[in-house]
């Protein structure tokens, strides 16, 4: 039986600024990605969000990032492998203590925006990360960009890891993301969105954006929430992938 798990990216709201329709993508999703404070969310917004990830029985995963509010933590930074190491130890720490209170359980950590996206490349920084992961519970999941080298690295320190694809970016040859400045990095006819992931998940294949066939893993789907057509259209990739039998089903069943 062919297996997917939809994730997406939640808690981002801080204080008194709200981002992204939690409550509505919440119901369509098997695993959400919960900021930690850096990027985004503050205590408050995490609490909540954990506890609605609970009650709609979604899996519920960290999401560190570079400590840069005003970035939304996809501006680079000059960043060594020891302080990635300690930035996602800090935030898992920040998030455990409040999936602990609520009974929850951590199932993943996926590193968001710059950080996951330069970690993809750069061995030593995805090390690091995953070497923090293992050494805060080797129990929990590290979801990376398929082919990337956080792979690698959560294979070498022997942490589960799962394969991410995304429904609505173009790739590149080598298996990673266009560049979102990319003319067509970002797809947004919805029917050929979702015919690719359909392919993702099924052949386990992408064309990319210059022709070649890209072979990948697609363990998770990750998908976006943050407007009312990003909501439908996770509702619409969710109904098609069960027409074409595919169990939608959280890392935990995948990895």
């Amino acid at each position: 039986m062919c297996k997917v798990d939809l994730n997406s990216d939640l808690g981002e709201s801080f204080g008194n600024y709200t981002i992204g329709l939690d409550n509505e993508v919440i119901a369509h999703i098997s695993s959400a990605n919960i900021a930690c404070g850096f990027h985004a969310g503050d205590p408050l917004v995490m609490d909540r969000t954990i506890i609605e990830a609970r009650n709609a029985g979604v899996a519920v995963g960290a999401h560190p990032g570079f400590p840069d509010l005003m970035g939304f933590g996809r501006r680079n930074m000059a960043c060594s492998p020891k302080e990635a190491k300690a930035y996602v130890k800090y935030q898992l720490g920040a998030l455990m203590a409040f999936t602990k209170a609520n009974g929850v359980k951590l199932q993943h950590c996926k590193p968001h925006g710059a950080l996951y996206n330069m970690a993809a490349k750069d061995m030593d920084l995805a090390l690091a990360m995953a070497e923090a992961v293992a050494e805060v519970d080797p129990s929990i999941i590290f979801l990376a960009l398929a082919n990337s080298k956080m792979v690698d690295a959560a294979k070498r320190v022997g942490l589960r890891v799962a394969s991410e694809v995304f429904a609505d970016r173009a790739y590149q040859a080598d298996g990673t993301l266009a560049p979102r400045k990319q003319s067509g990095a970002v797809i947004h006819d919805t029917d050929v969105a979702i015919a690719r992931t359909i392919r993702m998940v099924k052949e386990g294949k992408v064309t990319a954006i210059t022709g070649e066939e890209v072979t990948l893993q697609a363990d998770s789907i990750c998908v976006h929430g943050d407007n009312p057509s990003a909501v439908e259209f996770v509702k619409t990739i969710r109904a098609k992938l069960m027409e074409e039998g595919v169990t939608i089903a959280p890392l935990s069943e995948i990895v």
